[in-house]
């Protein structure tokens, strides 16, 4: 099957298959005589597990791995569940962290009257992250102070 028919197939776009092959994430597929990509249905089946890992938020090294671990029937499933358990505690980091930049997002706009004042809390704090509580990691935890401007 050509490109198009492999990406329908298999979820992938085009221009992400060739991504693949170019970075090594899948291994040079076969072509035609005149040059064309000629996808199996093996080939198939290994893009679609790319695509379920990268919905999972893996990055393209860690799904080389993966690959790896995938093809190798002799793997331990305990190599498997370390790259998992990994991958968990990234994304639970990264969790905390879009949840800190949620918060200190909540407490700039709290104090911001959204009227045509030219004074705006939001963009102080971002000039000066004076909102952000000291001493807290990249400066995104919220601090329990009062940031809203005396009314005019």
């Amino acid at each position: 099957m050509n490109i198009g028919e492999a990406a329908k197939a298999s979820g992938v776009s085009a221009k992400m298959i060739r991504y693949y092959e170019s970075v090594g994430l899948i291994p040079p597929i076969h072509r035609t005589e005149s040059g064309y990509r000629a996808y199996s249905r093996s080939d198939v089946h290994m893009l679609r597990f790319i695509r379920r890992a990268r919905d999972l938020g893996f990055a393209v090294a860690e799904i080389h791995d993966l690959l790896d671990l995938w093809r190798d029937r002799s793997r331990k499933s305990a190599d498997v569940k370390r790259v998992a358990l990994q991958h968990i505690q990234d994304l639970q980091r990264r969790i905390q962290e879009l949840q800190q930049m949620s918060d200190t997002l909540q407490a700039l706009t709290a104090c911001c009257a959204g009227d045509e004042r030219p004074d705006c809390p939001i963009l102080q704090g971002l000039e000066t992250a004076a909102l952000c509580a000291p001493g807290a990691e990249g400066g995104a935890a919220p601090a329990q102070t009062t940031c809203c401007p005396p009314a005019r």
